[in-house]
């Protein structure tokens, strides 16, 4: 079987679809040395840096090209429509929404059957999710690509059972066809573990508050610094709170709000970090905060509970579904829930420690081999 997996996702800074792309890539490499696989990246250097992050340049049945156009450039529509019909590959898996439509809208490839990944479809269930993005300016170019791509596709994969809820919904898979959304959990990275030793912390000394993702207004920055402001009113202890990723000059509300609230000489902004950095935050912190309005999975999440960090989250999404019993989860906009929960935990090294404890058990589940192995499943199924 020749399996044709567009990497054009990974970018020079590792977002959550290059990192699973990535992972899925690396996996593959370690589980599968019979079937074909013919990789796509967007620049030489991407190329080589994947090659050496997956062991991809050492497995004999793999092989990888650049494909020199952005997956949303209308001549690399037709470029990657054009490269994919002189491969002819059994099966085309693009890691995010967008697929050479040429391709497939046109016939030339009548006999790859085509897989994407859908992470999830916040757009459409927040059509405010992010309201600068370009995204958003094109929501009905965005919503026909979408769902086009899922009307297309063979076998949709997503990243849980929240998710293939809502694709099913919102892309209007009819019932007949709901089989062919399946949900593979993401993974977490081996490289996210526990500190070797953690003193418990005394009454009165500093706690750090942790949040990491971007500042799109549907992930609820807004509320963690108000509950942070709150918190530190509330509690007998010096809070700082870290927010981990990269600075979004479209909005610019939570600075201002931090400023407002006079809470900007107790917040630090790390700036876009590393995973080997994120480890080390992860490690170092007392409690995550994420109070996002929805998620398709909620990667920071299994980080930072393999990574010994207790988590203290929304219940949006998938968000209940991937901490389990392990994390305590509130409505999005409870900040007054929020700014409780957090002094609790923090104040209660018993509590803190427990959480631990049932935050490593979880996050067990999820692994990227797990993640690999089911995704070669869903390939297989394809080709008889």
């Amino acid at each position: 079987m020749k399996i044709l997996i567009d990497a054009r996702w990974i970018f020079e800074e590792i977002s959550g679809i290059g990192h699973y792309t990535r992972e899925i890539i690396a996996n593959l490499v370690a589980l599968d040395q019979r079937n074909e696989y013919d990789i796509w990246f967007a620049s030489e250097n991407i190329r080589k840096r994947t090659e050496n992050e997956t062991g991809l340049a050492k497995a004999g049945n793999f092989k990888s090209r650049v494909v020199p156009y952005g997956v949303f450039s209308m001549a690399g529509q037709f470029h990657a429509s054009a490269v994919m019909a002189s491969a002819k590959p059994d099966i085309y898996h693009s890691t995010n929404y967008m697929i050479p439509f040429p391709a497939f809208m046109t016939g030339m490839v009548p006999s790859t059957k085509c897989v994407v990944t859908i992470h999830d479809v916040i757009p459409l269930i927040f059509p405010d999710h992010a309201p600068k993005s370009r995204k958003n300016k094109l929501f009905f170019l965005f919503k026909w690509l979408l769902r086009k791509s899922g009307r297309i596709a063979d076998r949709i994969i997503t990243v849980s059972n929240a998710s293939r809820r809502d694709i099913i919904n919102h892309l209007n898979i009819a019932a007949a066809d709901a089989a062919k959304v399946k949900a593979v959990y993401n993974g977490v990275s081996t490289h996210f573990k526990p500190p070797q030793a953690k003193t418990p912390k005394a009454a009165g000394a500093p706690r750090s508050l942790l949040y990491v993702g971007r500042c799109d207004p549907y992930k609820n920055i807004i509320v963690a610094i108000k509950a942070f402001g709150k918190a530190r009113a509330m509690s007998k202890f010096p809070l700082t709170l870290v927010i981990a990723g990269s600075p979004d000059p479209r909005y610019p509300e939570a600075n201002v709000l931090a400023d407002q609230l006079g809470l900007t000489p107790h917040i630090i902004w790390t700036g876009y970090v590393p995973n080997e950095d994120l480890l080390k935050l992860y490690q170092e912190s007392d409690l995550l905060i994420h109070p996002s309005k929805y998620e398709g999975f909620g990667l920071q999440v299994v980080e930072a509970m393999a990574s010994g960090l207790p988590v203290l989250c929304s219940n949006g999404g998938a968000l209940p579904e991937v901490v389990g019993n392990a994390g305590i989860t509130l409505d999005p906009s409870n900040e007054d829930g929020y700014a409780a929960k957090i002094v609790e935990i923090l104040s209660d090294p018993a509590r803190t420690a427990e959480m631990t404890k049932m935050g490593l058990l979880q996050s067990a589940g999820f692994t990227w081999r797990g993640a690999a192995r089911e995704t070669l499943k869903i390939y297989e199924s394809l080709v008889v």
